[in-house]
């Protein structure tokens, strides 16, 4: 009969056709595992490129050691104001001292203009500003009472010495005419400050001067000219 033998190829067909689909579907699942596997390298790689970053200072803008230089200069910068702040700095209002005699250090020289005057050099020997106080307390030797101060040669402000600057006052030591009477001859000089009653050897720079009643000082100065005016 016809029928049974259509039949068979029809199932042999069928069962090739089974076998190759099989065939195919194996390939394309080891083509999807193969991909997979791939697929899962390529964030490994991902990963330690990022670890790599992370660790390494150059990785990239945002990274440590640059954020750190960054932070840190900022913060040297933000310093640097208080660290100056904290510095000896001579000019500062609350390390102002008066000049006394234990911060400083007085010469004593006569002068050829103008006649019997004597110039007087103080220096600032401490570590911060000092301000002289008006006038030198001037004490020659044998004196009976210190000069009085000549009142129109007060300046307009304190004079005021950084450490190591110097101040000036002039002396008036005799009168040229003799109306300051007989006089004497005075071998040493101290200095003293209003406020204290400390003096300093002044370090005359002559053996001896001449005074009479007519010796008188200037207030303090900051320029020697001023001072012998």
């Amino acid at each position: 009969m016809p029928t049974p033998r259509l039949r068979r190829p029809r199932t042999r067909l069928f069962a090739a056709t089974t076998l190759a689909l099989a065939a195919f579907s194996l390939t394309a699942c080891n083509t999807g595992a193969s991909g997979v596997r791939d697929a899962g390298a390529a964030p490994a790689r991902d990963a330690s490129s990022t670890t790599e970053a992370t660790s390494n200072p150059a990785a990239g803008p945002g990274s440590g050691p640059t954020g750190a230089t960054g932070s840190a200069g900022k913060g040297s910068a933000a310093t640097a104001p208080e660290k100056h702040g904290t510095t000896a700095d001579p000019d500062a209002p609350d390390r102002r001292v008066p000049c006394t005699a234990a911060n400083t250090r007085v010469t004593a020289a006569p002068v050829q203009r103008p006649l019997n005057h004597m110039l007087l050099t103080v220096t600032n020997t401490g570590s911060t500003l000092c301000d002289l106080p008006a006038y030198p307390i001037a004490r020659f030797e044998n004196a009976q009472s210190v000069p009085p101060v000549i009142e129109n040669t007060k300046p307009q402000a304190v004079v005021s010495l950084r450490p190591g600057a110097k101040g000036y006052a002039g002396v008036v030591l005799s009168a040229g005419d003799g109306s300051g009477g007989a006089g004497y001859s005075a071998r040493s000089l101290q200095i003293g400050f209003p406020g204290t009653d400390a003096m300093v050897d002044a370090a005359l720079q002559t053996n001896k001067v001449h005074i009479d009643d007519a010796l008188r000082v200037t207030y303090w100065q900051s320029d020697p000219a001023d001072a012998l005016q």
